[in-house]
């Protein structure tokens, strides 16, 4: 199940020869009617021109359609990227009887590449007809690059549906606003544009920007909320059972996403889960939690099991969070690593080998307390592998 499984949904993916492996590589997404809608985006200065044109079209608060080409990111591409931009979407639009800037362009794949044109038009009669309620797991293989599997979710909360895909396991950071990270996710409750922004920034971005895979944001990040209002019902509003249940349904359905995400990482062998407690500050807990979580010393010491609390230790004094150092506590698992400021004297009396221990699984947490402030953060890391460097040392042959 996926972005089809509220209703009011249809999408199709199809293999248009964007890219030389064959696979699907053009997706739709379509609202049957308007839908509320709230986007979030990369804050790289360099932006592709589907973000551009995408940030502009989403103002108004409304989309019908949202299609994604993989191969190309159509960025750095200057004028002329916008202009493809404009012409894929406006032939999209004309295809399906909608006005253009009812449709959401995204792209992802090789900055400075031009979309491929020929091909992309050439493939969207077979996309158009392709349409249908059972389109989610086509659209979610579509928007693929990297990836080694689609990523979908689906939830349920008192008869009101959510449902996801995304895809991105690389050039990831915690910097929403925000990966390649393309995320597209629908519900069919009745909500106003407002209440889809706030849910938007409220659970998706907090979410989407915890995760770190290499510490680098992308051009082409692109979060989309739609909701259809298909499933009828009264209007859902902050403060009602129903808005609660809703919330519910959407930070299950990004969670599981942002594991998928995490659990596919380009080389990736461990799933790193760091949480920050007692600083003064949410914001401080956040800096603090994302300079573990990015910093290349205690990923590599992840991926080589090596319990280094030294590397914690400076990956928390740069990140510009507020603290007393004599305070900072910190554990690998449940070890204790560093107790009042310093290397614990446990580590080297017998501790380090549960240390050790402590980074042998899949699954790998490392716990901080900078004080007795109220402010607390999560992130989610992955190591960085030898394989990391061979996917990205030859991803662009």
């Amino acid at each position: 199940m996926s972005v089809t499984f509220p209703r009011g949904f249809r999408a199709s993916g199809v293999v248009a020869g964007m890219k030389p492996s064959r696979r699907r590589d053009l997706g739709l997404l379509v609202v049957d009617g308007e839908a509320s809608a709230a986007g979030l985006f990369t804050t790289n200065a360099f932006a592709a021109a589907p973000v551009e044109l995408a940030r502009k079209r989403i103002i108004g608060g409304s989309a019908r359609a949202a299609v994604v080409n993989s191969g190309q990111a159509n960025a750095g591409t200057g004028s002329r990227g916008l202009e493809d931009a404009e012409r894929t979407t406006g032939e999209v639009a004309g295809a399906l009887g909608l006005a253009p800037d009812g449709v959401i362009p995204c792209s992802t794949g090789v900055i400075g590449e031009p979309i491929h044109l020929d091909e992309y038009l050439a493939a969207l009669p077979e996309l158009t007809r392709g349409l249908s309620e059972h389109g989610g797991d086509a659209f979610a293989q579509a928007i693929m690059t990297t990836d080694t599997v689609p990523k979908t979710a689906a939830a349920e909360r008192d008869g009101v549906r959510v449902g996801g895909c995304a895809k991105g396991v690389g050039m990831i950071a915690p910097d929403l606003r925000l990966a390649t990270m393309l995320a597209f996710v629908t519900i069919d409750a009745r909500v106003a544009t407002e209440h889809v922004r706030r849910l938007a920034s409220e659970v998706l971005e907090p979410r989407f920007e915890s995760l770190s895979v290499d510490g680098c944001t992308s051009t082409n990040d692109t979060v989309l909320l739609l909701a259809s209002g298909a499933g009828g019902g009264e209007p859902v509003a902050p403060g009602t059972a129903a808005w609660t249940s809703l919330t519910d349904a959407l930070v299950e359905v990004a969670d599981s996403l942002l594991q998928q995400l995490a659990r596919d990482a380009e080389g990736g062998h461990h799933v790193v889960l760091i949480t920050v407690e007692g600083a003064e500050t949410e914001a401080d807990a956040r800096r603090a939690a994302k300079a573990i979580a990015d910093s290349p010393l205690v990923k590599t010491a992840v991926f080589g099991g090596d319990p280094n609390p030294g590397r914690i230790l400076q990956a928390i004094g740069s990140s510009g969070a507020r603290f007393e150092p004599s305070r900072v506590r910190a554990w690998l698992g449940d070890v204790p690593v560093i107790q009042d400021g310093a290397i614990a004297p446990s580590y080297f009396d017998g501790a380090f080998e549960a240390a050790h221990a402590a980074l042998a699984g899949r699954d790998v947490e490392i716990r901080v307390r900078l004080g007795d402030g109220d402010g607390s953060s999560t992130a989610l890391g992955v190591d960085l592998s030898y394989g990391y460097v061979k996917i990205n040392a030859e991803y662009h042959t």
